[in-house]
């Protein structure tokens, strides 16, 4: 551990202190968000058709776990308190899952593989902007391409198996990345969380928070062509 509270080496800003509130919010909703991910998979883990599908959901929630201890890890070296970080997003994140509950193991399933996607777009996104430390816990916490074509597998295999899952599936798919873009930009507003950011690197902030999330949208789009989905 570190003997003085500090920013992550190399930190890319004249304002030490301003970027690392940064870097201490966005550790503290991740960590959250994988606390909370981990706790949502374990228990619609229960609902899976078959015992390799209760893997396959309880896998991701034993990743997830090790991604929030991974995460705890690097506040704890920075000298933050992990709960007082990860406290003011709690409502936030919470909220976003109640509204966003699985109806079924089909959605639970459709959920992770979009969630684990449009965050690690997101976080890779922010990363560009981050010192070599903080870029290297975005990195590690990734969902790997191998996990997602797991998930995605097996999206596949139930929209053959039921073909009729598609048109729900599909709606399910854009409820989700439009509640999770709308609380992203919330967020973003409420703790000056990317404007804060970009405004560090003297960039000019509307069109890149713009373009951060037209960017998000798009790869969403095309990952559910891949699934044979409409967007």
């Amino acid at each position: 551990m570190q003997s003085t509270p500090s920013v992550p080496d190399e930190f890319p800003s004249s304002d030490p202190g301003s970027y690392r509130s940064f870097v201490i919010d966005l550790l503290g909703i991740m960590a959250y968000g994988e606390l909370s991910a981990f706790e949502r998979l374990s228990s619609d883990a229960r609902f899976s058709p078959a015992l390799t599908d209760r893997v396959i959901l309880g896998s991701r929630a034993v990743a997830e776990f090790a991604h929030y201890e991974l995460i705890a890890g690097q506040l704890e070296s920075m000298e933050a308190n992990v709960a007082e970080t990860m406290r003011p997003f709690m409502a936030a994140v919470d909220a976003f899952h109640d509204r966003t509950r699985p109806a079924d193991w089909y959605e639970s399933i459709m959920k992770a593989y979009v969630l684990d996607a449009i965050s690690g777009d997101f976080y890779r996104a922010l990363a560009r902007h981050l010192d070599p430390q903080t870029q290297r816990v975005v990195a590690e916490v990734q969902v790997t391409e191998e996990q997602s074509n797991v998930l995605m597998s097996r999206l596949k295999e139930a929209l053959v198996d039921n073909p009729r899952l598609a048109s729900r599936l599909a709606l399910w798919g854009r409820r989700l990345v439009g509640e999770a873009l709308t609380q992203a930009q919330r967020l973003g507003i409420e703790r000056s969380f990317l404007e804060g950011l970009i405004a560090l690197q003297d960039q000019p902030g509307t069109d890149q928070v713009s373009k951060l999330f037209a960017d998000l949208t798009r790869e969403h789009s095309r990952r559910m062509n891949l699934l044979g989905l409409t967007a």
